[in-house]
């Protein structure tokens, strides 16, 4: 039986769900089982790639692929989710909840609403869901954020002039560390080197496996090598290039040194 990974609702977390006979593709809208009754989400991965990646178990099942009745239901609840949101900080004022409301989100048959928020620390919100409960006739969940999230939620321009890739295209995020700005040359300015968001870039890690793959047997700035002048010290390295510039001799003749 096969699998696929999917991202519940617009900015939920991903599952595997089992596909039975059906095969969806990977962006489509789909009607999964829920925890009680049905929700929605949007296939991240090939059914196939998952079924081969994946050992994990799959509890739930897509139900079935998005129909137009389906997507007209998906956006009637994204417009209807304002006044939500509207009546949600109020409230939030009323119980004074040092807590920033950023989004909510209905689940596909309206029978639950996600409220996602960022705070400093801890929040007692268990009067706020009960006053949302009352009010919405609904399960009510909060979920705290963070920074990465907030930014995918609103949205923006990055440095180099383009839409931020955690809201255009990006489902999951990546681990993405300093090393990977080491790996490709670049200068280890944290200003440079982060997003709107205030953490490092999304696409420092794009191209960080050709970077490392490209790096394999070179030698690293600093090292002492032998050359056909004699020994010598690399004083740069390209990766690109796959050469390393080298030092020899007692008048600091530099040289190119090319490899395979």
């Amino acid at each position: 039986m096969g699998k696929a990974q999917v991202r519940l609702r617009e900015s939920g977390s991903v599952f595997y769900y089992e596909t039975g006979e059906l095969n969806p593709k990977p962006d489509e809208y789909v009607i999964v089982e829920a925890e009680r009754g049905l929700d929605y989400g949007q296939v991240v991965s090939d059914a196939e790639v998952v079924a081969e990646a994946s050992k994990e178990e799959t509890v739930r099942k897509i139900v079935r692929i998005a129909n137009q009745n389906d997507l007209k239901q998906i956006e009637d609840n994204k417009n209807k989710i304002k006044e939500v949101i509207h009546t949600c900080s109020k409230k939030i004022e009323e119980h004074k909840l040092d807590m920033k409301l950023v989004e909510a989100e209905y689940s596909f048959d309206k029978s639950k609403i996600i409220f996602y928020f960022t705070a400093q620390g801890r929040i007692d919100f268990r009067e706020l869901v009960k006053d949302l409960a009352k009010i919405f006739k609904a399960r009510i969940e909060l979920r705290q954020i963070g920074v990465r999230d907030e930014a995918k939620f609103f949205g923006g321009f990055g440095s180099c002039g383009r839409e931020l890739c955690c809201k255009k295209y990006l489902k999951i995020f990546e681990p993405v560390t300093i090393k990977m700005a080491k790996q490709q040359g670049l200068p280890l300015n944290p200003p440079k080197l982060s997003g709107v968001c205030g953490r490092l870039m999304c696409c420092l890690s794009y191209e960080y496996k050709t970077y490392k793959d490209l790096a394999k047997d070179l030698p690293k700035e600093g090292d002492k090598i032998n050359t056909p002048e004699g020994k010598g010290k690399v004083v740069s390295v390209d990766i690109l290039k796959r050469s390393v510039t080298v030092e020899v001799g007692t008048e600091g003749k530099q040289i190119s040194i090319s490899y395979k």
